[in-house]
């Protein structure tokens, strides 16, 4: 079931009883303690019984009495179970509750027959059932999963394994998209801000530690380190992706480094927008727009089909604006298209051929490395982008990631792409040392 096709009902027909319910669980996680509050939760809407509060019991009833309850009861489950969430995930100490929160869940009894005469208990497991095949119970196992591994700050050595959906801790550009919906509250929003500011903020401070420690080493040279026992005076720093060292060096001096003509993706985004700044017309634009995407395309490939495709798809984008000056919008119109071609159309079309073959004759590096100079030259597409990879994400989250290696592969790279050229950590240490390399 699909979050937004509930919003807008719900929240313009927001009850007095369903805003006691709302008080009543607000004021029990201010003033009890997290396992007072799951047991609560438990018994009003796992077990649907023993609950101490008879006039809560007879609001709910009210509620799911209600000839719409499946269509409304989903969003007001999701608002009870954030008015603790918001809560918990201020303090560390009380995080892991979020994730205890999403495993009641496991508890429900199995289902009965459909039966809307029946007892209260029933016909609330029947409407939690329901609630657990919506984007609401998704996002919420998503969010107790980042929490869950935060709090084991492991870091896998290798992925064969792992389950794509349980490595969503690693990608915080995903979360907006994730684990938000269109009608998620105010609360819920600045929840899921502070979690993907606080990861990207550790990622990016790790990223900064391994690469200091890879130039001491590799300054304090081999042979001298085993003399010296360099270990013991270099503390040695994990590597924070699930991308080799090797890999990892070569995917941050392709996307901080010089890499076309002796200039780096920066330095060519620039030129890209001070010579389109004053196009005259729309059609030059797209003219300009596929030089600067084809210089990133190695040339067997460019040559067999990729760049003819790529031009095609550009001349079909609003033919009715070639004559005109193009303005911002347009432009972020005409780079959210690239996207859908380049990567995924949407979560009903979500065929990616294109991408597929882009990875498979260019490697992920490259291809990370071109979505990153149009991100570069619009940064309000930024977000358009994340969407394209959420998309990819859902799509492939029930895979292990040795089956979808492509796909983590690339979430890496986007991850160590946007810290480095967009994030809030001073990386100028390490565009100097690219710059020499």
């Amino acid at each position: 079931m699909n979050i937004s096709s509930l919003s807008n009902r719900h929240n313009s027909t927001l009850t007095v009883n369903e805003q006691y319910v709302y008080d009543h669980l607000l004021e029990c996680v201010k003033s009890q303690s997290p396992q007072q509050v799951l047991d609560r939760f438990r018994y009003l809407f796992i077990q649907a019984r023993n609950y101490d509060n008879p006039q809560i019991l007879e609001l709910l009833a009210r509620i799911i009495r209600q000839k719409n309850a499946s269509e409304t009861f989903p969003a007001i489950l999701n608002r009870c179970c954030h008015i603790l969430v918001n809560r918990w995930q201020l303090h560390p100490k009380t995080q892991i509750y979020v994730v205890e929160l999403a495993e009641l869940f496991d508890l429900l009894p199995s289902g009965g027959p459909k039966n809307y005469g029946q007892s209260y208990a029933v016909r609330m497991q029947q409407l939690v059932r329901e609630f657990l095949q919506t984007d609401y119970y998704k996002q919420l196992k998503r969010l107790a999963t980042i929490i869950n591994n935060g709090k084991e700050r492991k870091i896998q050595p290798e992925t064969k394994e792992v389950v794509v959906g349980n490595l969503i801790n690693r990608y915080p550009y995903l979360y907006d998209h994730c684990l938000l919906g269109a009608d998620s509250s105010a609360e819920q929003q600045e929840t899921v801000y502070k979690v993907k500011t606080e990861l990207e903020k550790q990622f990016e401070s790790k990223l900064s530690k391994f690469v200091t420690y890879q130039i001491r080493v590799a300054q304090a040279g081999r042979e001298k380190m085993e003399q010296m026992n360099a270990e013991s005076i270099i503390k040695p720093v994990s590597n924070p992706t699930l991308l080799s060292d090797r890999d990892l060096g070569k995917s941050l001096k392709h996307y901080v480094g010089k890499v076309e003509n002796g200039y780096s993706y920066q330095e060519v985004s620039r030129s890209f927008l001070t010579h389109t700044s004053d196009t005259r017309n729309y059609q030059l634009f797209k003219d300009d727009l596929y030089e600067y995407i084809v210089q990133s395309i190695d040339g067997r490939y460019g040559k067999n089909s990729f760049n003819k495709r790529l031009y095609d798809k550009l001349q079909a984008l609003y033919p009715k604006y070639n004559n005109s000056k193009p303005d911002e919008f347009l432009k972020m119109r005409t780079y959210s298209q690239l996207f859908n071609y380049l990567i995924v159309d949407s979560p009903q079309n979500p065929s990616h051929l294109v991408f597929m073959d882009m990875i498979s004759n260019m490697g992920t590096t490259k291809t990370i490395g071109l979505l990153l100079k149009l991100v570069l030259v619009c940064s309000k597409v930024k977000p358009y982008l994340e969407k394209r990879f959420s998309i990819l994400f859902n799509h492939y989250e029930s895979f292990t990631s040795q089956g979808a290696g492509w796909l983590v592969r690339s979430l890496e790279k986007v991850n160590v792409a946007f810290s480095v050229n967009f994030g809030n950590l001073d990386m100028s240490f390490l565009r100097r040392i690219y710059a020499k390399a």
